[in-house]
């Protein structure tokens, strides 16, 4: 079936270089296990694909430090392994798979701003969401979905909106954007869970749709009905990001939530229709968690399915 919309893959070969250890459940093989289901169900043909260019300094210094760059560029080794925090390792290959990485929303937001494709997805790693201005942090080394945003209001516009539906919260974006009220964050996560941050805030730009652990489908629907839709409405986005985590899958023994592969379709595609009121239709999507390979290949697949309105 020919897609509706044109959608955009973008990744690169330097992704599957960054190294974190034998048992650390972010790895390569978590981009093999979402190209290896577009290519079984025939999507990837149905793809525009591009390699993600490298996020420039001055990209990455607008949602983090210099200071913080340069000392990742210090930590970054030539061989073995690094601990940035508790979670977050850096080998050989990864700080060139950092900035490909954040490179990939750049050139996402460039292309769709220029309306060479409708929609985008990023199969990239490491993720970025809990990545702040001066820290790594749950496997994130620079927080991607920010450096888009940001060269997002770069490029001029105004009004952009970020929906995370990871399992955990993305506090480092919420931390890079909380007194920026150009950039809308709208996230729904399991709670209290993991970075265990506080969700107190009085901004209106600002938008938690917090989950009970076990929660289903049914909880996840009504909580982005009855908040993050609404926001996005009042808020009249004239771009639409997502922190695309697919770690609140059942079968995904990273959280506690029960989300099935159809709530990710159905998500993405009320997403898109707001996307279609506002933003013409441009949405670009991040990968950030999803490390149970099955339910991950299958549940982008879903993702991408209503990026592509097939």
């Amino acid at each position: 079936m020919a897609p509706d919309v044109t959608t955009a893959y973008i990744s690169h070969p330097a992704c599957l270089q960054h190294e974190t250890g034998s048992d650390h459940p972010e790895s390569a093989r978590r981009i093999y296990a979402i190209e290896d289901a577009l290519i079984s169900t025939g999507l990837m043909n149905l793809l525009k694909r591009f390699d993600a260019p490298r996020a420039t300094r001055e990209q990455l210094c607008r949602v983090h430090s210099p200071e913080y760059l340069d000392k990742i560029e210090r930590l970054s080794p030539m061989s073995g392994l690094v601990m940035l925090d508790a979670d977050t390792v850096m080998g050989s290959g990864s700080l060139e798979a950092a900035y490909r990485s954040a490179g990939a929303m750049v050139l996402g937001v460039d292309m769709v701003i220029r309306n060479e494709v409708d929609t985008v997805f990023c199969g990239i790693r490491p993720p970025g969401h809990h990545a702040g201005r001066n820290s790594a942090m749950g496997f994130c080394i620079f927080n991607n979905v920010a450096v888009g945003a940001a060269h997002a209001l770069s490029a001029g516009l105004v009004r952009v909106a970020i929906v995370d539906f990871d399992v955990h919260h993305g506090n480092g974006t919420e931390s890079i954007f909380q007194t920026d009220d150009r950039v809308m964050l709208c996230s729904v996560f399991q709670h209290p869970f993991y970075p265990y941050t506080s969700l107190v805030t009085d901004s209106q730009h600002i938008i938690h749709a917090p989950l009970d652990a076990g929660a289903y489908s049914d909880d996840f629907q009504h909580a982005v009905q009855d908040h993050l839709l609404p926001a996005l409405h009042r808020f009249r986005p004239e771009l639409i990001l997502i922190s695309a985590g697919f770690d609140a899958h059942f079968e995904d023994c990273m959280g506690q939530l029960n989300l099935l592969d159809s709530d990710y379709y159905w998500v993405t595609r009320e997403i898109m229709e707001a996307a279609a009121q506002y933003a013409g239709g441009h949405v670009v999507s991040t990968l950030e968690g999803g490390y149970e390979y099955h339910a991950l290949g299958r549940a982008v697949v879903q993702h991408i399915r209503a990026l592509m309105h097939v």
